[in-house]
């Protein structure tokens, strides 16, 4: 992700979202050196990640698809690039949250080996005041420099 991709990346985000990030936001994610992914198709952005990396662990903050591309694929395929991404630069774990509400990306994710270990009282804004998060982890095996 380059910050010639923000206007796209944050169309995508307003489409999906009802609460979306910010291009700020994503500016702010490039600037900090976060793991920033695009997903493209006809040099067009469909998809994108953002990911922390820190002390051993990885956090994915946001992992979205363009609506007309689920269902193939490539979202599992973004996931599974971040979470090798994620052993390469030697995490142990990598967590993410994601709301009750959304049971395509919990499927996503446990298919993917995630498993729940809690929940995040009022995390997400919703259209009637707050939403819990799930938080799952995954265990992984790092493979980074030594």
């Amino acid at each position: 992700m380059r910050q010639t991709d923000v206007p796209a990346i944050a169309g995508i985000e307003r489409a999906t979202y009802d609460f979306p990030w910010t291009p700020a936001i994503f500016r702010d994610c490039l600037l900090a050196g976060y793991t920033n992914i695009v997903l493209e198709h006809n040099d067009i952005a469909v998809g994108y990640g953002v990911m922390s990396l820190a002390a051993g662990e990885a956090h994915l903050l946001n992992l979205c698809l363009v609506q007309a591309l689920r269902g193939r694929g490539h979202g599992r395929g973004m996931l599974l690039y971040m979470i090798e991404g994620a052993c390469h630069a030697g995490a142990e774990r990598i967590y993410l949250e994601v709301r009750p509400s959304n049971e395509s990306a919990l499927t996503l994710y446990r298919k993917a080996g995630f498993h729940v270990i809690g929940k995040r009282k009022d995390y997400y804004r919703a259209h009637d005041g707050r939403e819990d998060a799930v938080v799952l982890v995954r265990q992984l095996e790092p493979k980074g420099e030594s």
